[in-house]
């Protein structure tokens, strides 16, 4: 019994290992990103690192962008993944929490297993390997036009573009907190710089 278990174990574990194989390279720029499937939605498992004019890297350094990819304001992000692919919106975000064992436990499973704040690790259960990329605040010069405004966040959240917008001129975002093992749905601003995961 216990040699069986042992055998089952190993089994697990070299499944767990193999679920992000598969990759896929952004004919762009030549990057390639593991994808990952999760229920009936293929993902990106890393976030996009596509560069453009007014995207950013993490704090500003151009190291952060191959660890967490880039940062993009909400009118980008709609646009901004390959062909074949799209910035999910809330409806796929609620299909993944829905799999990844519901909103109270979803942001467990969903983050990377280092990277994370006062031990706010998820366990990462599914290849999506989350990680705590920050956002950009919204900036504006004299003339009232966006420009870049503080970083903040790094090692402690990740938020993911929604494309659904709110009633009030916002856009939605999914988060994912050091401080909890949930996973939500949020709004804010669609000036500020935030990151993106593609699905199809």
């Amino acid at each position: 019994m216990t040699r069986t278990f042992f055998t089952f174990i190993l089994i697990l574990s070299a499944a767990m290992l193999t679920a992000c194989t598969e990759s896929f390279t952004d004919s762009r720029d030549g990057q390639s990103y593991d994808i990952v499937k999760i229920s009936s939605q293929t993902w990106m498992a890393e976030n996009l690192n596509f560069e453009t004019e007014t995207s950013a890297c993490p704090e500003g350094d151009k190291r952060n962008c191959s660890k967490y990819g880039r940062l993009y304001t909400w009118e980008e992000a709609k646009h901004i993944c390959p062909e074949d692919w799209r910035l999910p919106d809330n409806a796929d975000f609620e299909q993944l929490i829905t799999a990844a064992g519901g909103a109270e436990a979803a942001g467990f499973a969903l983050k990377s297993t280092s990277g994370w704040f006062k031990k706010g690790n998820g366990s990462d259960d599914f290849g999506f390997d989350a990680r705590p990329a920050g956002y950009r605040l919204a900036g504006f010069d004299n003339g009232g036009t966006t420009s870049g405004g503080k970083f903040d966040g790094i090692g402690g959240y990740a938020h993911f573009w929604s494309a659904t917008e709110t009633s009030d001129g916002l856009a939605h975002y999914l988060l994912l907190d050091f401080s909890t093992k949930a996973a939500k749905l949020s709004a804010f601003g669609k000036d500020e710089a935030r990151s993106v995961r593609c699905v199809k």
